[in-house]
């Protein structure tokens, strides 16, 4: 899918070891109504933890937390989604590239999708958050078989998120609330599941790799691995999935 493309270009340009780019993260529902937008926030409001999360790795990025700035990562938004935000808010606003980079991404994105920036986490408005800072750092993890088998993360910020490095904290209402947000998606737009099926696809080959497993917080609760090679799924432990860059030395 198109959503695939740019998840592809956004990851070439932030491979381990060079500076972090900017990279898209959104999800793509074309066909829902603007006013639908208030029940589908309705429905996943809960905190993705107990912790703040920002506080923890705000002090290795410039003092913001990584998802609230577009140094980091760029949200995007349905053209439905931002007239729904439009409507309540004044948070948001167009997204304008700094980098010939920038540009890039933004040129290459569907002509149905926007690429948003916030006034920042100072001004965050939880309600009016989107979908992807809602989401944000997981997608959902979808088989060969077309099974929505649980939540994996957007793998780019292994060694910038908190979250991604500490799995176990986050919290089963989040879960919940993001396989029913994204099972009402998928039925609403069948095409969405396609681009999860592609993303996982290249998260597996990108593990395959660096001959890793991917962790995967269940949709049902629980943690498991995914054998990249194969695509099994198998029971795993929260407190085993490794810890990365600046969290590497965190307790457990």
């Amino acid at each position: 899918g198109d959503m695939a493309k740019v998840y592809n270009r956004s990851r070439i340009q932030n491979g381990h070891g060079h500076p972090p780019s900017k990279v898209v993260y959104r999800t793509f529902v074309p066909y829902i109504k603007p006013q639908e937008y208030e029940t589908i926030y309705a429905g996943f409001q809960s905190a993705i933890s107990r912790y703040d999360c920002g506080q923890h790795c705000a002090p290795h990025n410039g003092g913001e937390p990584v998802c609230c700035t577009t140094r980091r990562a760029i949200p995007v938004t349905t053209v439905e989604e931002w007239k729904f935000l439009k409507s309540r808010t004044d948070l948001w606003h167009i997204y304008q590239p700094r980098t010939p980079a920038e540009r890039k991404v933004k040129e290459d994105l569907p002509h149905n999708c926007r690429a948003l920036e916030c006034k920042g986490a100072a001004f965050c408005e939880r309600e009016n958050r989107a979908l992807s800072c809602r989401t944000f750092p997981f997608f959902p993890y979808v088989t060969k078989g077309y099974e929505f088998a649980g939540l994996a993360y957007y793998w780019q910020f292994e060694e910038l998120c908190w979250v991604v490095s500490n799995l176990q904290i986050v919290e089963q209402q989040f879960a919940r609330e993001f396989v029913s947000t994204f099972e009402l998606l998928f039925r609403r737009t069948p095409g969405e599941l396609e681009t999860f099926r592609d993303h996982s696809a290249s998260m597996r080959r990108a593990f395959s790799r660096i001959k890793r497993t991917i962790p995967l917080i269940g949709r049902d609760g629980g943690y498991f691995e995914v054998i990249p090679g194969t695509g099994e799924i198998r029971p795993a432990k929260g407190e085993d999935f490794a810890k990365h860059g600046p969290y590497s030395n965190d307790e457990r």
